[in-house]
């Protein structure tokens, strides 16, 4: 008789479908041998037609364990007390976690050894196993989801003309290339597990709150929702000069629209935790998970200097045209309110990051209490920048296009500027 079983060693007294458990358990965990022919108090027994059952059980692991765990194993007929018996060799492998293809990454589905027993994966174990041998890129690493869809996603693909087919799911990092779904792909899939929560509160504290939101779906869903909702709770107030009407928003657009982006882009999806947004009469906080990557300081970032925590994501919202390029969102964020008595705030700690915007009572520039009329707000900015579209002017004023190009065109018959090029190219320049 064989010595018993132990974390190393199992018997077999015949092929059963329930081989392929042991042999994921031996792969996920140091390896093994599997012994078919020997019953499990060390009896051998030996198997009847060993080629026919080598070819077998070659065929049920090639067909049912994923990824391929061929390379990993061999198996070979021996002869012991004089009855044929299948040695299969089981080594450690080197793309964990194997499961069982009809059931995918989940528990039901992935085995690790514990001691002589073969036992379902903790949903933990499955992830440390995932961590062990891809790395620690979270959106690089395998998603335990691989139900997945991508209808949101591919129509803001199909909007910029771009397809999103397995060839760029592959390319972009959605995908591996044995078509296995990463954690990238799970941010962008309609079953992203990850959400932004708002709350709107009566005063400056949490002691009277008035709404909550809770914005789930594909981050392109969460982004174009929460934004929205931001903007209902953006109101404009509205200040005449002369016959004309000059509008104004509480918060600058380009400040809203960029500090979600960052808590977006930037957020660590290794933490469960929701984005959280809070708006009070004077302010808004956006808070991400996530503090500042490892070798940067507060001082470096709003200098534009970015090490990306997310490269993969910042690339695809960068192709779709949602942000310019790394590391522009901050600054963009203060020159917003390069004009204003009352600026932005950056806090950081070391599993945070939080962005607060204070509100705009009186309009988009007051300095001491003093007003600056839209014109001369936008003559310093022409001034500091040289060249600017209206489009900038729109963002630096909050407003709409017609009283940007009001303002434009009264500077210009004032001689403070002039303009070139026509249509899209057009530029107002400075007088310098």
């Amino acid at each position: 008789m064989f010595p018993k079983e132990n974390e190393h060693t199992e018997y077999k007294r015949e092929l059963t479908d329930n081989i392929k458990k042991e042999v994921i358990a031996f792969a996920n965990t140091n390896g093994g041998s599997i012994y078919i022919g020997i019953a499990d108090d060390g009896t051998v027994i030996g198997v009847s037609d060993s080629d026919q059952t080598m070819l077998r059980l070659a065929s049920m692991l090639r067909d049912s364990i994923h990824p391929d765990i061929m390379m990993f194993t061999d198996m070979r007929v021996e002869q012991i007390e004089q009855h044929d018996v299948i040695h299969l060799t089981v080594a450690s492998g080197t793309n964990k976690p194997y499961y069982l293809i009809s059931k995918g990454l989940k528990p039901s589905g992935v085995y690790v050894r514990q001691g002589s027993a073969s036992v379902p994966a903790s949903p933990e174990q499955i992830r440390q196993l995932i961590k062990t041998a891809d790395g620690d890129v979270m959106e690089d690493n395998i998603s335990l989801n691989q139900e997945l869809t991508f209808q949101k996603t591919t129509a803001i693909f199909a909007a910029k003309g771009l397809q999103l087919a397995n060839e760029q799911k592959f390319s972009l990092g959605l995908q591996r290339h044995d078509g296995v779904y990463t954690n990238l792909g799970l941010l962008l899939s309609d079953q992203c597990p990850f959400t932004i929560k708002t709350a709107v509160f009566n005063g400056t504290n949490q002691k009277n709150f008035q709404d909550r939101r809770e914005f789930s779906g594909p981050l392109f869903s969460q982004l174009e929702d929460c934004y929205a909702y931001l903007q209902l709770n953006n109101p404009t107030t509205a200040e005449f000069s002369g016959l004309y009407r000059n509008d104004f928003k509480a918060y600058p657009d380009d400040a809203l629209r960029e500090a979600l982006l960052n808590c977006i882009i930037h957020r660590d999806y290794a933490f469960s935790s929701s984005i959280l947004i809070s708006i009070y009469d004077n302010r808004m906080e956006f808070t991400s998970i996530g503090g500042l990557m490892p070798g940067l300081e507060k001082a470096d970032i709003m200098l534009g200097i970015s090490l990306c925590r997310n490269p993969k994501l910042a690339n695809i919202f960068y192709r779709l045209e949602l942000i310019e390029a790394y590391g522009t969102g901050l600054p963009k964020i203060k020159n917003a309110y390069s004009l204003n008595a009352d600026q932005p705030d950056f806090l950081t700690a070391p599993h945070v990051f939080k962005v607060i915007l204070p509100r705009l009572e009186k309009g988009p520039l007051y300095v001491k209490d003093t007003p600056i009329s839209p014109e001369e707000q936008t003559l310093k900015f022409i001034q500091a920048q040289k060249t600017v579209t209206r489009k900038d002017v729109e963002e630096l004023l909050c407003t709409s296009t017609s009283t940007a190009t009001r303002v434009l065109l009264t500077l210009i018959n004032q001689g403070h500027i002039h303009r070139t090029g026509r249509g899209k190219q057009t530029k107002y320049i400075f007088n310098g």
